[in-house]
């Protein structure tokens, strides 16, 4: 999946894939997570969000289960 750059403190760069949903998270620390069910809109608000990392943790981490891909 191809990941755009991010400018945030903890996230490297930020991907969607529209047909499975999937939403692909790589941070600074290296590690890459999978959200799965994910909405494009709730794709639009995180890449709108003034802070990624809160628009993450407030709104997908409680609601969509990820795997750890790397």
């Amino acid at each position: 999946m191809d990941r755009e750059p991010v400018e945030s403190s903890n996230i490297e760069s930020i991907g969607y894939d529209v047909g499975s949903r999937i939403l692909e998270v790589e941070f600074k620390n290296g590690g890459i997570y999978q959200y799965k069910g994910i909405l494009q809109e709730v794709y639009k608000e995180l890449m709108e969000a003034d802070s990624f990392g809160s628009y993450l943790h407030q709104v997908i981490k409680k609601v969509y289960a990820c795997e750890r891909i790397e």
